[in-house]
């Protein structure tokens, strides 16, 4: 009589192909985490670049939207470049002056208290102002400044503006 002898098949992994398959795995996740890292990196250049642009347009509005509204340039003297301006304008706010101080630019109006226009996350310099008789130019720089051990990436722009006075 014949004797048929079952072969008798394992299941599972063997060796090499549960290294195989974790090698595998780590490429893919150390592809995923390379990716990640790339974006927030990114993302975090994004944030610096829009912080400097939008602090910057701002300042620039103001400053121009109080010399477009001025009556006259108190300071600098025309033909002169100075690091702070001083506007005459209607009552109560006269004067108002513009100014540098400790890497932020201030507004003060009339005889109130000066307002920083910047904040501390960013750093101003280089803030000048021209009388350019019935016109003052205006230029600044702005530069991103953090606070954290993991600044990786700064920024810095100049901006750069004038603004006619109507004067009648």
């Amino acid at each position: 009589m014949l004797q048929v002898t079952r072969i008798k098949r394992k299941t599972g992994f063997t060796l090499v192909e549960l290294l195989l398959y974790l090698g595998i795995a780590s490429l893919v996740i150390s592809a995923v985490s390379i990716f990640v890292y790339l974006v927030l990196q990114t993302r975090a250049r994004a944030q610096v670049t829009a912080e400097v642009e939008q602090q910057g347009a701002q300042v620039m509005q103001i400053i121009s939207q109080s010399a477009r509204n001025a009556q006259t340039v108190n300071f600098p003297n025309q033909g002169d470049t100075d690091v702070y301006l001083d506007l005459k304008v209607p009552a109560p706010n006269n004067p108002t002056v513009f100014d540098l101080s400790s890497g932020a630019i201030r507004i003060k109006e009339g005889a109130g208290t000066a307002t920083l226009l910047t904040s501390s996350r960013v750093t101003a310099s280089s803030l000048t102002f021209r009388n350019l008789s019935k016109a003052v130019r205006i230029q600044f720089t702005l530069t991103y400044s953090s606070s954290s051990a993991q600044a990786t990436y700064s920024f810095s722009k100049t901006f750069y503006g004038s603004a006619m006075l109507r004067t009648p």
